[in-house]
């Protein structure tokens, strides 16, 4: 009589190696959220009406110029492979290797860093802030934005050689991307979860030479 072996357990607090962590995963397919930062497991807690609201709003910002700018490939809570980690990033969005970009595919998930990753942050902002941006900073994750909601405040990171430094909005209140011309975040309708507005300031981002030139090139 043939029996059906149990897959292994995750557990927050686990210290695993990454192949051990993806193995354990990709067999508990009612497990949607686990992540890996430096060896240790991480599990989410329960996704809040207003950090939903939030991804929604991020997700459509970056499909938006995802859309339009060749080369770019954006995505939700997927896991990548990185370093000795396995992140799950809120969103993310990186260029293919022929537009310069720092990642690959392997087998199903993405290998080395986006060069944007971007964190909703309410219940967990010493993990997000902590384990995460430094593995992130130390993988080469060449922006790096956080959404706190509690209290509310958003950070754009670039990445250094010496360590990230937070991008500052322009005097017009609009954070512009560095990596990606054109990806501009009006900080004012962000934090209000105004979708049409930040909608609106990143088709403008959108119609700039710069952004043109970026998509020539």
């Amino acid at each position: 009589m043939s029996t059906v072996p149990i897959a292994a357990p995750l557990w927050p607090g686990q210290r695993l190696t990454r192949d051990e962590f993806l193995r354990r995963w990709e067999a508990l397919p009612e497990v949607k959220r686990a992540e890996l930062i430096g060896g240790l497991v991480y599990m989410a807690s329960p996704v809040t009406a207003d950090h939903a609201e939030y991804d929604m709003m991020l997700h459509g910002w970056l499909t938006v110029y995802a859309a339009v700018t060749p080369g770019c490939r954006a995505g939700c809570n997927r896991t990548w492979i990185m370093l000795d980690s396995a992140p799950q990033p809120d969103a993310d969005l990186f260029l293919v290797p022929a537009k310069g970009g720092q990642s690959v595919m392997e087998g199903a998930y993405c290998k080395g860093a986006p060069e944007l990753a971007i964190e909703v942050t309410s219940s967990t902002p010493g993990y997000d802030f902590g384990a995460k941006l430094a593995l992130y900073q130390r993988a080469g994750v060449r922006e790096y934005l956080t959404v706190a909601l509690n209290p509310p405040r958003i950070t754009w990171r670039a990445w250094t050689a010496d360590g990230y430094v937070q991008i500052p909005p322009d005097a017009d209140g609009i954070l512009r991307s560095r990596v990606f011309p054109g990806l501009w975040l009006d900080v004012e309708a962000a934090l209000a979860n105004d979708s049409a507005k930040t909608l609106a300031t990143l088709q403008r981002g959108i119609g700039s030479p710069e952004h043109t030139a970026f998509v020539r090139g």
